[in-house]
């Protein structure tokens, strides 16, 4: 089995499919959509953009998991200075609904109604959680959670609610902060099943929390942007080269059952520089309810 290092470079690099762009207005949702040249029931995601972003913050994002063999599609919706998470995550939703009945392409890629999953960044990861906790009518099956931002109060409640595989990235020294709940997110996220759970043979969702070493959290937005525009650290490339390495390991992991990228999924397990974080070392802030919700 390759080692996790190789499988980090390999994962820096495009993939080995031919992309495809498509506009997901056609089917009632405005937004991108990206996929490989062609596949049948394909694993497929539905991205959660930043505050004050869109979809064209993220296309290289997209077209690298499509370039791997995963559908990546993107709403445009709530994009504005008010924009809302609950909102977005109705939104997120549908885009999954979409992908994952309507034949794509020239009609000749499918998405699988089970390798469903949700990526979110920043405003975008909050709306990803909502999503996850009431994703009705469709099933998801993983996370991947990119340098989150606090929203609203609701958040951590339901992602106490939200049973799902889930991985964050954080920034170094931005584990939780007025702009990162990083560290909350991860402990309302975990749970630990009872021995008596485990012995009759229920699964734990692994729920890992790594640090992006010299990363930026709104480094992951690409090109121009408001936020950047105002000197807000958008558009670093080592953030995107990274991030993007690491998450689509994990969704391979999680949505193909592809076990060469297993340790994509362990939260115990480094990938190069990109390193889990022990939560038990870390003081912990959440508010007292979510630390009750999460017993």
């Amino acid at each position: 089995m390759a080692s996790v290092k190789k499988l980090i470079s390999e994962l820096t690099r495009r993939g080995p499919h031919k992309v495809l762009r498509g506009d997901l207005a056609i089917a009632g949702v405005p937004g991108a959509v990206y996929t490989p040249r062609s596949g049948t029931d394909l694993p497929g995601i539905a991205l959660g953009h930043g505050w004050m972003t869109g979809s064209r913050q993220y296309r290289k994002t997209l077209s690298h998991l499509a370039s791997w063999g995963i559908v990546a599609a993107a709403p445009d919706t709530e994009r504005g200075p008010l924009g809302s998470e609950r909102a977005l995550a109705s939104d997120l939703v549908t885009t999954l609904q979409i992908i994952s009945e309507v034949r794509l392409g020239v009609g000749d890629i499918t998405v699988h109604s089970r390798r469903l999953g949700l990526v979110g960044h920043g405003f975008g990861a909050s709306a990803a959680v909502l999503a996850a906790a009431d994703s009705s009518p469709v099933t998801v099956r993983a996370a991947g959670l990119l340098y989150p931002a606090p929203t609203s109060d609701a958040v951590l409640p339901a992602a106490h609610n939200a049973r799902v595989p889930a991985m964050i990235l954080t920034a170094p020294d931005d584990l939780d902060s007025i702009t990162s709940n990083a560290l909350p997110l991860r402990n309302a996220l975990h749970h630990d099943l009872s021995p008596d759970a485990l012995a009759k043979g229920a699964e734990e969702n692994p729920v890992s929390l790594r640090v992006v070493e010299k990363s930026t959290a709104r480094g992951f937005a690409e090109g121009f942007s408001v936020r950047g525009f105002l000197g807000d650290g958008a558009n670093d490339r080592t953030t995107q080269r990274m991030t993007r390495a690491v998450l689509t390991g994990f969704l391979l992991h999680q949505l193909t059952g592809d076990k060469k990228y297993a340790d994509f999924s362990d939260p115990d397990t480094a990938l190069g520089k990109i390193v889990p974080l022990d939560p038990t070392t870390v003081a912990d802030e959440t508010d007292p309810l979510t630390r009750l919700l999460s017993r």
